[in-house]
């Protein structure tokens, strides 16, 4: 048992982003398929609360619960960004991990870019299409 802790200890040092990223992943997995189903307590968007405007994550957590539950075209209603959004934080990675630093700050620009544009354009009328529903 105590061997086993030291080469968990080891093992958290020595790959921080793996441990935490998982850590985080586990804990966020949790939160939707038992916390939100037992308790129906999500949390507000402090955003859309204070001023009545969606923000750019707003149906994030409505979307990750549907597509949990594999409804995927249900997902795609609540927040249309994140589909557009995992490939390019995908591809950002990759240009990361292979050192191509120009690549890396095109992508995170554009997604920047996109993101506010989203969070604009989602709050005019003409735009409600991608208001989350």
């Amino acid at each position: 048992m105590l061997i086993n802790y030291y080469k968990f200890q080891s093992f958290a040092r020595k790959n921080p982003k793996l441990f935490w990223g998982s850590f985080f992943a586990i804990g966020l997995v949790a939160y939707i398929k038992i916390w939100l189903p037992l308790t129906n307590l999500g949390i507000p968007c402090p955003f859309h609360t204070l001023t009545g405007l969606y923000c750019p994550g707003c149906g994030i957590t409505r979307a990750a619960t549907e597509l949990l539950q594999l409804n995927v075209q249900t997902s795609f209603h609540y927040n249309r960004l994140i589909y557009v959004l995992i490939p390019l934080y995908g591809f950002y990675w990759l240009s990361q991990r292979y050192n191509k630093k120009i690549a890396a700050n095109v992508i995170m620009v554009f997604m920047t870019i996109l993101t506010i544009a989203f969070g604009i354009l989602r709050n005019i009328p003409y735009f409600s299409w991608l208001a989350p529903n």
